[in-house]
């Protein structure tokens, strides 16, 4: 999974796994009297062996693809981006996926089309994945934002103090910015403000969440590279105002799609981790493989969501919408429906 693959082991892999089985028994068939340790040093050449096979595959593999192919690969390469591949289907936890949202699953992982797709969206743009994933119509990538605000929120509400949701910033009052680029708007909130997570208990931070589309054309082609404008747009606008007005530090919390994160915001997910195993008593790695996992799974769902969710231009809503305005009892008397067959019958 961690090489863009889905760990299904090949039939020959099999033989080879045997023999070294094999070897890794010898110790204890030659009666040796230090055959933990031998098999200790076997188990290390059996791994070192091992991982320089997989580099080999991988190299070979990243020969033969180029373009939007070798691209796809690496996105699935960053670390969170197979976190979902690795849970198994238990929906108590919320990993599972029905068959058809599996395949699309797939489709995005390698960049394949998925069938039955559209010809055109309703905005009027030919529908592809990318344009899928960061079209406004639907507002599905509001709903995908959203979905990873609340996330952290419910997480920051274990491991700090006054969590809050969309924080107001205070007001400007005659104070001036060095950089144009910050943000002056009297209405201006960031998604998530906590106490007591990187320092004392009043040290509050604010974070700000980025969900975009690696595969759009306006990004960068480098992983890197689009992590890195992201932040740094996101710190232009937010980070001198919340440091000279809030006295508080800002952490932007850049994602993309696909699962992979910016430097800061996994610094941000091992922190959160780290506080929550000493609260849980439970394993650090057990606790941050769980948390991308889940990150994993909220990301998966909702460009799934982008891909076969319904998008109707607003007038075609408008019926909807007043039905919903109106009262039931207003409703049925506007409409004159008789009640007398319903009432007999039940």
């Amino acid at each position: 999974r961690r090489v863009h693959g889905l760990a299904i082991n090949q039939p020959q892999d099999e033989v080879e796994s045997y023999e070294k089985s094999l070897r890794l028994c010898e110790p204890l068939r030659c009666s040796d009297p230090a055959a933990r340790t031998t098999q200790q040093t076997i188990l290390r050449e059996i791994r070192k062996e091992q991982d320089e096979a997989v580099k080999t595959r991988c190299a070979a593999v990243d020969a033969q693809l180029s373009g939007d192919a070798l691209y796809h690969r690496t996105l699935a390469k960053e670390r969170g981006a197979s976190a979902w591949l690795s849970a198994l289907p238990i929906s108590r936890y919320n990993f599972s996926l029905h068959k058809s949202a599996f395949r699309d699953a797939l489709c995005l992982r390698f960049g394949w089309e998925p069938p039955r797709l559209p010809a055109n969206c309703s905005c009027g743009a030919v529908f592809t994945i990318s344009h899928s994933l960061h079209c406004p119509m639907g507002a599905y990538p509001i709903l995908r934002h959203n979905e990873v605000r609340d996330f952290l929120a419910e997480l920051l509400s274990e491991v700090a103090h006054d969590v809050e949701v969309e924080p107001h910033l205070q007001p400007i009052e005659g104070e001036s910015f060095r950089l144009r680029s910050a943000t002056v708007d009297p209405e201006a909130r960031l998604d998530v403000a906590a106490s007591g997570l990187w320092g004392g208990r009043f040290e509050r931070v604010y974070i700000d969440v980025k969900v975009f589309n690696p595969l759009c054309s306006s990004n960068p082609r480098s992983v890197d590279a689009a992590y890195s404008k992201h932040e740094r747009e996101k710190r232009r606008k937010y980070e001198e105002r919340i440091n000279d007005i809030e006295h508080a530090g800002f952490s932007p919390f850049v994602i993309a799609t696909t699962g992979g994160a910016s430097r800061s915001a996994h610094a941000l997910l091992t922190r959160i981790a780290l506080l929550l195993s000493a609260k849980r008593d439970a394993p650090y790695s057990q606790t941050l493989s769980l948390i991308r996992t889940r990150l994993s799974f909220a990301l998966l769902r909702s460009s799934i969501m982008c891909l076969r969710g319904a998008r109707k231009p607003k007038a075609r809503l408008a019926t909807r919408q007043t039905m919903q305005e109106t009262g039931v009892s207003a409703a049925v008397a506007e409409a004159g429906i008789a009640l007398n067959s319903f009432n007999n019958n039940h």
